[in-house]
């Protein structure tokens, strides 16, 4: 996936969930974060940030935070695409190449099942899958992580695709670490313990649990290689 329009910034503070300021050539300006977590570990005074470029007039805000650079404690920058809504994308998109399923697999986003809408469904001659997918911002010392906050609607999905298990189909979560650089990943027991509970119901129940690491520039993303899970 490509941005068309990405530049620099410095991050300032973040007033709240959906906005920032960020200094842009030396003025400051109100842009839009594309991602509700709080990401404290990311969004630090001084942090180097790349925006996407709206021409919409419509908007309120010309701007969209999308990426962020990450310094660790070796000093290098780890550069991390935090747009909530790339993920599906980047999963749709590396699915239709024929990972995962067949290339002649029938992809569908956002389809209802029961109570849950699940991102992605896949039709792949006899089987019929559900596929959730989850972004991954969070890293400590090479390993992903998820949820950086607690996530009841998280946990409602899981318990959802154990129920299509149980009645047929396949299922998947799909983790989308929106980075390079890391070992493997885990879910995030300290802060969400039940998550990381229902995580291994799902896995003892037959759903399949994959995490991919991405390759991330300042204006694309798409996903690479497979990262070990650790439950």
């Amino acid at each position: 996936m490509k941005y068309e329009n990405v530049i620099k910034g410095e991050f300032i503070s973040r007033p709240n969930r959906f906005i920032a300021k960020v200094n842009i050539n030396g003025t400051e300006e109100t842009v839009h974060v594309k991602n509700t977590g709080r990401c404290k570990e990311l969004l630090i005074k001084g942090a180097t940030v790349y925006l996407s470029v709206s021409d919409k007039e419509s908007r309120k805000t010309k701007y969209d935070l999308i990426a962020v650079e990450k310094i660790r404690e070796n000093g290098k920058a780890l550069l991390i695409n935090m747009d909530s809504q790339i993920p599906n994308d980047v999963a749709e998109e590396y699915l239709k190449k024929g990972e995962i399923f067949s290339k002649a697999a029938v992809i569908k986003r956002e389809v209802t099942y029961k109570n849950s809408r699940f991102d992605i469904f896949v039709a792949d001659k006899a089987t019929k899958a559900f596929v959730e997918v989850k972004g991954v911002t969070l890293e400590n010392n090479g390993v992903a992580m998820f949820p950086d906050a607690p996530t009841l609607r998280g946990v409602k999905h899981i318990k959802e695709l154990i129920a299509a298990k149980n009645e047929g189909y396949d299922a998947y979560i799909l983790f989308v670490i929106q980075m390079k650089g890391v070992r493997k990943f885990t879910p995030n027991a300290e802060t969400h313990p039940e998550f990381a509970e229902i995580l291994k119901t799902a896995e003892k129940s037959g759903v399949k649990i994959l995490a991919y690491d991405c390759r991330v520039d300042y204006n694309t993303i798409e996903i690479g290689e497979k990262v070990s899970v650790i439950l």
